[in-house]
């Protein structure tokens, strides 16, 4: 996929300054990872430009398919069987001998690798590259174990860092990296990217405001086999109790659209504009002290979400309670 225009941008910004270590921070959907990847690719490439990595060199290829040797992608085991990026042979095997499920958070023995990884010759001559997505993914073991090689750097090594929340990194990681804050792109640059990734307009339009003007969040929901009808339909099923508005999502996207439905009627409430929904779509918005109240216990559920202990009761007790506060009247 080319790199959106807004991301073009920034890219050349950064590669025209110097740093070993950069962390990537903003709200999700701004384009961390790709961005991120554009770095990596620029300084690794055999001849690379003022627009960054050529794409077409032995170096862009090996990128490419994944198999660079300079390169340490550290990310969820989750979410590097999702993107296609090999885990290590142990990992790997353990995973499919049924010894465990691949980890949604970096493991401190990937870590480990990627110090060693640090460690050896470049084998292209290029120098290095480690990059880490999602950051706040590293517990405060594996955070540790990546600082003495980040502050201190073997050889040619550089470092991208990717997060979505800044505020869980530890700040002996955050103080060893030159920070960029991702810009948020006009809506007509968004609008006109996601037609190009093949949505109409009107389709682009409605998944922008779902994912609250989130550019890669909206192209993911848009590939996520859910009906951009059905999500404005959601607040008036929801407030009537019908679980089959959430019934194909998975946990956490539950607890995450109610969320956004809650941001909504508190908005509407406090005499401001929603944002994830169209005004007409949402149901009559019950006092703020009841809606504090329900943002509240979505928020301690959406700790657990990941790990629900029967998904179905769960969705079924979400809906009940949306329910009950979508009809209160005080």
């Amino acid at each position: 996929m080319q790199l959106a225009p807004w991301l073009a941008s920034q890219r050349n910004e950064l590669l025209a300054q110097r740093g070993h270590a950069w962390l990537l921070q903003g709200p999700s959907g701004l384009g961390q990872f790709p961005l991120g990847m554009s770095l990596v690719r620029a300084w690794l490439c055999d001849q690379p430009g003022e627009q960054g990595a050529c794409g077409h060199c032995g170096s862009c290829h090996a990128i490419d398919v994944h198999t660079h040797a300079d390169l340490c992608v550290l990310m969820p085991e989750t979410a590097m069987l999702a993107l296609g990026w090999p885990l290590p042979e142990k990992a790997q095997a353990e995973i499919d001998d049924k010894k465990r499920k691949p980890s949604k958070d970096i493991r401190v023995d990937a870590m480990r690798d990627a110090v060693e990884f640090c460690q050896r010759t470049s084998a292209r001559g290029k120098g290095k590259a480690v990059l880490v997505y999602p950051a706040e993914r590293m517990n405060a073991i594996t955070a540790n174990a990546l600082l003495k090689t980040l502050e201190e750097p073997p050889g040619d090594v550089r470092f991208v860092l990717a997060t979505e929340a800044v505020h869980q990194l530890l700040p002996t990681i955050r103080s060893r990296c030159l920070s960029h804050t991702m810009r948020w792109p006009q809506e007509d640059q968004m609008l006109t990217w996601l037609q190009q990734q093949g949505l109409a307009e009107d389709a682009a339009r409605a998944w922008l405001r779902a994912a609250g003007g989130r550019p890669e969040d909206a192209l993911a929901l848009s590939r996520s086999g859910r009906d951009v009808a059905a999500w404005a339909r959601l607040p008036k099923a929801v407030a009537a109790g019908d679980v089959t508005a959430l019934a194909d999502m998975p946990p956490p996207v539950v607890v995450e659209s109610l969320q956004k439905l809650c941001h909504d009627l508190m908005s509407v409430a406090s005499g401001a504009q929603p944002r994830y929904f169209q005004p007409q779509d949402l149901p009559k918005a019950p006092s703020q002290m009841v809606l504090a109240r329900w943002a509240k216990s979505l928020a301690q559920e959406a700790r657990t979400a990941e790990h629900p202990f029967n998904a179905g009761l769960m969705l079924e007790a979400l809906v009940a309670q949306a329910r009950s506060v979508l009809q209160a009247r005080h």
